[in-house]
């Protein structure tokens, strides 16, 4: 049983999509439709995957529509529209956009405008105060989770196999370092603001009002939302889910207990690839994985598709 996944923001690399742009230089539909989404966008997303460095693909309002990108790119190269072999999705964060997409839940221009807005107006509130995020490594969670509601911090990202990411503002995080929870260690991590907190609130109501005037279709595919890793059938519904996480925490951990829990042998995930399959390794051994980076990647992932795959 397969399952496709999509990165969320902090998984994107400078030229990390040069290889696939080179890859469907002999298609000129892709570089019209590539240019198509970024006219939408308001942004180079060719340029953003190819020769941009890495503070301009950090900022918000460019990451978000760039990592779209490179989830539909992947999927579109693995399955060319045949989508007969997968059986669930989930995307991290902003990777719900793909998934969505994958699901048929939204149409591809839909999902560009959709997810250009949400790093414009996420950037808009990241910029009203001074706020951050930093990784917490290890510990038990009910100790972390309880030591970082007392310092005024929000366990922002659950990501499962020790992995939680504290939000907050950055006196609460220079706190959170100096005094870490029992048996975790504390990284700081280069984001613009607390995402995934009550700091996003001000996108919020943007993004309903766009998503209220999108077309919703039900999910041709199976669908997993990160608010608490549950199975959704109703596109509207999870379109709704994707406005309200931008400020409610993303629960990654329950979601790969959800693939578990579904009998899924099978993960891919969509480019740019690595952090999830590796947070599924560490905490569903059980299921193989396969990190889809580069076009060389494809005909091992066409096998690892011919072996998992089906409903």
């Amino acid at each position: 049983m397969l399952a496709i996944v999509a990165p969320g923001q902090g998984s994107q690399t400078p030229g990390f999509l040069t290889p696939w742009i080179e890859h469907f230089a002999h298609v000129p539909q892709i570089a019209q439709m590539v240019q198509h989404w970024s006219d939408i966008c308001g942004v180079d997303l060719n340029h953003l995957g190819t020769t941009a460095d890495a503070d301009e693909i950090r900022d918000t309002a460019n990451a978000q529509p760039l990592l779209l990108l490179g989830a539909l790119t992947g999927a579109g190269a693995l399955f060319a529209g045949n989508d007969e072999a997968i059986a669930v999705v989930a995307g991290h964060s902003v990777g719900e956009i793909a998934a969505a997409t994958f699901a048929k839940i939204l149409n591809a221009d839909d999902a560009f405008a959709l997810v250009s807005a949400r790093g414009r107006e996420m950037a808009k509130a990241a910029a009203v105060t001074k706020t951050g995020m930093s990784a917490v490594l290890g510990g038990d969670r009910e100790v972390v989770v309880n030591h970082l509601h007392s310092l005024s911090l929000t366990p922002a990202n659950e990501n499962g196999a020790g992995q939680i990411v504290a939000a907050g503002s950055l006196e609460a995080l220079a706190a959170l370092s100096e005094n870490s929870p029992e048996g975790a260690r504390v990284r700081p991590l280069q984001v613009a603001g607390a995402f995934h907190t009550e700091a996003m609130a001000p996108a919020v109501p943007v993004l309903a009002e766009l998503a209220a005037k999108t077309e919703a279709n039900n999910p041709a595919l199976r669908i997993i939302s990160n608010k608490e890793g549950a199975e959704v059938t109703s596109g509207r519904e999870f379109l709704d889910r994707i406005v309200g996480q931008i400020a409610g925490p993303v629960r990654w951990d329950l979601c790969m207990d959800t693939l578990a829990s579904m009998g899924v042998t099978g993960v891919i995930e969509m480019p740019p690839a690595g952090t999830l399959v590796g947070l599924i390794k560490r905490a569903h051994p059980e299921i193989e994985t396969f990190a889809l980076k580069s076009p060389e990647d494809l005909d091992a992932a066409r096998e690892f598709v011919a072996k998992h795959g089906g409903k």
